[in-house]
């Protein structure tokens, strides 16, 4: 099949688009508000982009809290989202008003940030702390409001369990990381290959 969703609908149960851009990392945001409300959200539009500096990245529609918060507050943090909290990131995901704490909501901690005012999640195995650089509006190619907002982010402090290294070395299948494939489904990270990266021929 093939179809221009600019203009033709797809004819399908569900947006297929989601599906195809998988698995996606989700992005567990967390930002206060300038009242003090603290907010937990998860975002499965979310990503690295640099590592000079370190940039991070989420996006969600309209201007929802953790946009508006990060944006006028300047700060967020990412929580990653492992296995053992799948429920309670589900929870955070519930629609409410901003004056509800969504960590009260999934029975989570609200644990102080060392260089941020955002809090992060106490019980997440890891988090980065961020200060917000950009705020995008994403638009289409016939223009127009956006449609979305990519907030962007400076990594500025990195919290690590300890009980997710070995050897030194972050381990992906103890920190079971989820990710969204689209629709209700989910996938969490439990196996690990290696390959190395081929030699340009001499």
């Amino acid at each position: 099949m093939f179809y221009d969703p600019r203009h033709e609908p797809h004819g399908l149960p569900h947006d297929p688009f989601l599906s195809l851009v998988a698995p996606r990392p989700i992005g567990w945001i967390s930002t206060r508000a300038r009242d003090g409300v603290a907010n937990l959200s998860p975002y499965s539009f979310f990503n690295a982009f640099s590592t000079r500096p370190y940039v991070v990245g989420f996006s969600g529609t309209a201007r929802k809290d953790s946009v508006r918060n990060a944006e006028e507050t300047g700060a967020f943090v990412v929580n990653v989202a492992s296995f053992s909290l799948r429920d309670a990131m589900n929870a955070s995901s519930v629609a409410v008003p901003p004056h509800v704490d969504e960590f009260a909501v999934a029975g989570l901690t609200a644990a102080p940030s060392r260089l941020v005012a955002a809090p992060r999640v106490a019980e997440a195995l890891a988090a980065l702390e961020c200060v917000t650089v950009q705020v995008v509006g994403i638009r289409g190619a016939a223009g127009g409001e956006p449609a979305a907002h990519l907030v962007l982010g400076e990594v500025v402090g990195i919290h690590i369990d300890e009980s997710i290294l070995s050897d030194g070395l972050v381990d992906t299948a103890r920190l079971k990381p989820l990710a969204r494939l689209g629709y209700m489904n989910y996938a969490v990270v439990e196996s690990v290959f290696d390959m190395a990266r081929p030699k340009p021929p001499a």
